[in-house]
């Protein structure tokens, strides 16, 4: 095999001739790593030296050494540098950084020196992140404080290819008017703050618009501030390419000579937007514009572009499908020579046809779901498989995880374990279809929840060989916390062996949702119209890993991560325990025991309170901080709080309009179980529900005006925990003990 000269350009990240080599340099006017220590805590960093090492290294490492009484970490680039750090503050001084615990008391923790030097290193020179719903289903409202908290974390675990959305619409507004659009008609294509995932991939236009015209602006702000940051610390962001969408405007078309637009279709009851055919003479005039606004918003160092034509069902019939890759790819190209285009691998697309003949190294493809549908070529099994995986281009192993944002403790860890060695050691194998392997990724449609995962899943790169899960699991346990007790390693078992192993080859889209979410009826076997709620576990098993965590609370009581647990493990226990009430309330039914079924039924009301009650003890369980997040978009004027709240309460319920909601399948698609929601959403449906059946009535058939009717609501939700965790944990587990004796 030819060897290679590894070519570092200061941020950036560059492919060349296979095999590829990425490079990310790093250099800032001051030491990222460091600013981000005291942004943990005010002066900690003084305790370390962090030092940039042999940045020529065609593998990314670091090394954790000691020097007097300072920690030194050792990288050859800064994100290396970011995980050497986390690293040693988990598997050295027992402190873990994660959503839940953002910002640990530094100057409380002792330091150990490391006996010898430790070094890790990779190949896996990518390692991605984020999904374009993330945008809507997570990071929709959020602000710079809560990005520069969340860019933190990925340097934290070594991420240096993130998705980078925000302030997109900006740049199709500009693109639009320079075209000559009138802003009624791009109010009527760019969807609202909380759709702007499904209007990117070309799946809808313009619901929960129209945007005021400060958002825009504000956007691009925040847009620029995250960029700024990552190029600080070496990051490349991904931005959205140009695809070949256009807005459905007839008379738009006719006025810009466009002659030759598809309709792709319908998505889930709302129209696409229309598809440039790359054979139109004004393609590349389109396109051109697009990347020249692109570039006067966000610099002209764009590298990687997200481009995903057709998703989720978009229709190719007429379309030169090579002939539109390689539009695309020009335009790309032109914009930037050295431009990769970036790819979800999701169903059908990428079309192989399109990205076929293009060349090796401009094209990376995200291996979207690798943990149950892989379709890079490794697992004959899965639905999606493709025998040549992505021929000669490119691709990233991921974790999904999680769909809709959806609140509920899942994952399959033994499969994301085993999947990527397996295509490590295909690799090594000089195998066709595992050979471009070039890194890890998480695309989770939400995040915030189950950090287990995302734990494990960004360590893969730094542990060469195959490791057990179990092993890691008590390792896990004793960072997180920072010490360890018999019965919480043991509750972490159980949940390794049920939640987080969820069946090896299903197909289940993300957590096993709870029934107290569902619209209702006496047999739920989802939420969502693609979920499922079906336990593949015994339901006393999280009520048993809920019961060993609170024999130790006391010992654990102010650690932050040990409580955030503690409430999730009793949300799960209470959660699965509505599982199999609402199965004995069917039976009650079926006998006609009248009697027993209102029993039951009130039984089951009363468990969605105490869950609402449950999560009421933590900030990160509660619907407050989502709508407040929202709200102050609006700043002062009550009219634009009203629509960003309209548009977060929305998302989360209906997700659309009735159509969308009832026959195209996305009501409850982005549940969620968090405390306000369950007392005011999801309590009364089920309340209308028994109140029927036990009259003897027929419950209602569309549950759609009253979902809409809170979509509207004004009510204001609390958005600082209001109980403590460990007396509500208790006083679940007390119920469930009660509920099991009957």
């Amino acid at each position: 095999m030819r060897r290679h000269r590894v070519i570092l350009l200061l941020l950036s990240l560059l492919f060349v001739a296979s095999p590829r080599v990425f490079a990310f340099g790093a250099h800032a006017a001051k030491n990222p790593v460091a600013a981000l220590v005291d942004r943990i805590q005010p002066g900690q960093s003084a305790r370390f030296v962090f030092e940039l090492a042999d940045q020529q290294s065609p593998e990314d490492f670091f090394e954790l050494d000691s020097r007097g009484r300072r920690i030194v970490i050792r990288g050859n680039n800064y994100v290396s540098i970011a995980a050497g750090l986390n690293w040693y503050l988990k598997y050295y001084a027992g402190v873990q950084v994660t959503w839940n615990n953002p910002r640990p008391r530094l100057s409380t923790v002792k330091f150990p020196r490391p006996r010898q030097v430790e070094r890790h290193a990779t190949d896996m020179l990518v390692r991605y992140y984020l999904n374009y719903c993330t945008f809507s289903y997570s990071t929709a409202f959020w602000e710079w404080e809560r990005w520069e908290q969340e860019i933190d974390w990925m340097a934290l675990h070594g991420i240096n290819l993130p998705l980078s959305l925000t302030g997109a619409a900006t740049v199709w507004r500009n693109t639009l008017r320079e075209l000559g659009f009138e802003q009624e008609q791009i109010d009527r294509f760019v969807a609202g703050p909380a759709h702007q995932a499904w209007w990117l991939m070309n799946n809808l236009e313009g619901w929960g618009g129209p945007n005021p015209e400060a958002w825009y602006e504000r956007q691009a702000q925040l847009e620029q501030r995250i960029v700024e940051r990552y190029r600080e610390w070496g990051i490349e962001p991904v931005f959205a390419g140009y695809g070949g969408m256009v807005p459905n405007d007839t008379a738009a078309w006719r006025r810009l000579g466009l002659t030759e637009v598809q309709d792709p279709g319908s998505w889930c009851g709302y129209r696409r937007p229309g598809f440039l055919l790359p054979t139109d003479p004004q393609f590349a005039k389109i396109a051109d514009a697009y990347y020249r606004n692109l570039k006067a918003l966000y610099g002209d160092r764009a590298r990687y572009f997200a481009i995903d034509p057709f998703h989720e069902g978009g229709s190719t019939q007429g379309v030169d499908l090579p002939a539109a890759g390689q539009a695309i790819y020009n335009a790309m190209k032109r914009a930037n020579a050295g431009a990769v285009w970036v790819a979800q691998a999701w169903q059908s697309c990428p079309h192989p046809a399109m990205i076929r003949d293009l060349p090796g190294g401009d094209v990376l493809v995200l291996d979207l779901n690798s943990e149950s549908r892989p379709m890079w070529g490794g697992d004959r099994r899965s639905p999606w498989w493709r025998e040549e995986g992505y021929g000669r281009h490119d691709w990233v192993y991921c974790m999904l995880l999680n769909f809709g944002g959806n609140v509920g403790m899942h994952g399959k860890m033994q499969r994301v374990i085993d999947g990527y060695y397996l295509a490590r050691g295909m690799q090594r194998a000089d195998s066709a279809c595992a050979r471009y392997l070039r890194g890890v990724g998480t695309t989770p449609e939400g995040i915030e929840n189950n950090p287990v995962m995302f734990e494990l899943l960004y360590e893969l790169p730094w542990r060469p060989e195959r490791f057990d899960r179990m092993r890691w699991m008590e390792d896990f346990v004793q960072a997180r916390y920072g010490h360890t007790l018999p019965q919480v390693v043991e509750a972490w078992r159980i949940l390794a062996n049920t939640v987080y192993d969820a069946p090896y080859d299903g197909l289940q889209e993300g957590t096993t949702e709870s029934v107290f979410c569902a619209r209702p009826a006496l047999r739920v076997e989802r939420v969502s119209s693609w979920g499922s709620a079906v336990l593949n576990y015994e339901a006393s098993e999280t009520e048993r890993a809920l019961g060993l965590m609170l024999e130790v609370a006391d010992r654990f009581r102010g650690c932050n991560n040990f409580e955030y647990d503690l409430v999730d493990v009793a949300r799960q226990a209470l959660a699965d325990r509505g599982n199999g009430l609402l199965k004995r309330i069917e039976t009650a039914f079926d006998e006609k025991d009248r009697e027993r079924f209102r029993q039951l039924s009130e039984e089951f009301l009363e468990l969605i309170l105490l869950q609402d009650d449950l999560l009421s003890s933590r900030r990160e369980f509660m619907v407050g901080p989502w709508i407040e997040s929202a709200m102050r978009w609006g700043g002062r004027r009550p009219a634009d709080q009203e629509f960003y709240r309209w548009n977060a309460r929305t998302l989360l319920t209906t997700w659309g309009n009735r159509h969308a909601a009832n026959v195209g399948g996305l009501r409850d698609y982005a549940h969620r179980e968090w405390a306000g929601m369950l007392r005011d959403f999801y309590y009364p449906r089920w309340k209308t529900f028994f109140e029927a059946m036990n009259r003897g009535e027929v419950p209602p058939a569309d549950y759609y005006p009253m979902e809409a009717e809170w979509t509207v609501g004004t009510q204001p939700y609390p958005i600082h925990a209001e109980s403590d965790p460990i007396e509500m944990a208790w006083k679940v587990y007390d119920r469930l003990i009660r509920h099991a004796r009957k």
